[in-house]
């Protein structure tokens, strides 16, 4: 029986096409519920380890302008499509920790979250994780359209940021961004160019659909149409362009014009330029643009597509700047550092923390160690649990998977092992961001620290559990047996007898009647 098409849209220019219309209403509807529900993957991208190699080069880049004596105003690190913001705090922690490492003076900065989604935005402002960087004005909101918008509102401090406003180059951080704004395409074939325009039809008859059911059964289908030149107003954009059309054959070519008018306009708020820290799945080198072909629709929720980030690399050296990019191929994300300065061989501890933190071993090294450890888990013992936690920069999700073979070996440990398997789940929840996902950290964590026999830790985590969740009868559980274990004889009694007035029929609670506290 042949499948029956819906047609959505025909003969339109792909970066003008509906599908982008269509991404961005599944953001505006989904908001902060397109992570938490895990719809749209974003471990690979926002993990602490992550947020540790972007302190790193933020603070590097510091440093340098310390050097060049620029500390007296502040400067700007915009996240764009901040969206979760989970990526923000992992970063603040760790450049929090670097910064109060050193006794050189350097500049002030605030980073600014940034998002075209209301919600998002007010969570953000409203999440507690991020008060005191509020109180100490390190963390502001903004909304932010990287298509659009011509001016950065920051609505707790009320500063408007306009055009050649900052005399600090900006820093931008756009991860996980560029693979979802429009983009034109091209097809190269004998030395020819022609552009592609999209016919858009769906398995799903879209109408009264939400954005994310259309996604899930749009198909593209691309047409050549002839391009008259020069085909952009910017000069540097044609001659990239045209450079393709003698470098690459039976090509079909994402061209970030949009991303690169997004970047201009990121850089003039600043008379010194911009730094743009960027990862996502994408391409620096050319020759792996080479025999691409027809682009297929990457579902998650949303959508998304690789990113030419050869061109913008291109477009930034062209304009002076100096592009960092891995020297050795990647194999799961790209990541660049590119510096939009006209000095820009003078940010030498920019560079030389990239080398470290990216070209040494960096995020794409890290997503392959992680693969290799879920693979291997059952053979795992604690003392490469322990490193494994190390390298991830104490990242919560990496460890939750981890936690079934941790219980099983931490049954098994030294005191020693014990301490430092304490100290371990303390670094843990420093680096864990909530997002309103439904499992319980604080619980988990709570539980590990009774069976180590710290009880003390294990009574804070289970608060911390409450605070977030509620009182559960695991819980009273769990605490009575805490006091009993430290002897607290009242507490002891106090909390039994909440907890089955709380939860009348619960056994387990029944059966703590039963325990003798001069056992102990």
């Amino acid at each position: 029986m042949s499948q029956t098409y819906f047609e959505i849209e025909s003969n339109k220019p792909f970066s003008e096409s509906l599908i982008w219309q269509l991404n961005r209403d599944f953001y505006q509807h989904k908001g902060l519920a397109a992570w938490s529900e895990n719809v749209v993957p974003h471990h690979m991208t926002s993990n602490a380890m992550v947020g540790r190699t972007y302190a790193e080069l933020i603070f590097s880049f510091l440093k340098d302008l310390a050097s060049k004596g620029k500390t007296a105003e502040t400067v700007y690190i915009l996240e764009l499509g901040a969206g979760h913001g989970r990526l923000a705090f992992h970063i603040l922690q760790h450049l929090e920790k670097l910064v109060h490492s050193i006794n050189t003076e350097i500049p002030a900065y605030c980073y600014i979250l940034s998002d075209i989604v209301e919600d998002n935005l007010t969570f953000f402002r409203t999440h507690p994780q991020f008060q005191a960087y509020f109180e100490k004005g390190i963390v502001d909101t903004s909304y932010f359209d990287g298509a659009n918008s011509e001016e950065i509102n920051l609505r707790h401090s009320k500063v408007k940021i306009r055009k050649q406003d900052l005399n600090q180059p900006i820093i931008v951080v756009a991860n996980y961004f560029f693979d979802s704004i429009p983009n034109d395409l091209f097809l190269i074939r004998d030395n020819k160019i022609a552009a592609c325009t999209v016919n858009i039809q769906s398995t799903k008859d879209p109408a009264g659909l939400s954005a994310e059911k259309i996604i899930q059964g749009i198909e593209l289908n691309f047409q050549k149409e002839p391009i008259n030149n020069p085909v952009y107003k910017d000069p540097i954009l044609n001659e990239i362009l045209e450079e393709y059309k003698g470098s690459l054959d039976d090509t079909y070519l994402f061209f970030p014009e949009k991303s690169v008018n997004c970047l201009n306009t990121l850089k003039s708020f600043s008379t010194e330029g911009m730094m743009l820290l960027t990862m996502d799945k994408g391409f620096h080198e050319i020759h792996d643009l080479e025999k691409k072909a027809a682009p297929e629709i990457i579902v998650h929720g949303s959508f998304s597509f690789w990113v030419n980030y050869h061109a913008i690399s291109e477009y930034c050296k062209k304009q002076g700047g100096k592009a960092l990019f891995p020297s050795f191929s990647t194999f799961h994300l790209d990541i660049g550092c590119l510096l939009f300065l006209s000095d820009s061989e003078q940010y030498v501890q920019t560079d030389a923390a990239f080398q470290q933190v990216i070209n040494e071993f960096g995020p794409d090294d890290f997503n392959s160690i992680k693969q290799l450890a879920y693979y291997n888990v059952a053979k795992l013992k604690f003392k490469d649990l322990i490193a494994l936690m190390r390298l991830s920069a104490y990242d919560s999700t990496f460890f939750i998977k981890l936690l079934p073979r941790l219980k099983q070996v931490a049954h098994a440990i030294t005191f020693n092992e014990r301490r430092r398997l304490g100290q371990t789940l303390h670094e843990v929840w420093a680096m864990y961001f909530s997002i309103n996902e439904t499992y319980d950290l604080a619980y988990e964590l709570g539980g590990l620290f009774y069976d180590l026999g710290f009880y003390k830790e294990a009574l804070n985590y289970f608060e911390h559990s409450i605070n977030a969740f509620g009182q559960k009868a695991d819980i009273y559980y769990n605490k009575v047996l805490c006091y009993y274990q430290l002897r607290q004889d009242q507490l002891f009694l106090e909390t039994l007898n909440e907890g089955k007035q709380a939860f009348p029929n619960n056994v387990l609670l029944e059966k703590l009647d039963n325990l003798d506290m001069n056992s102990v």
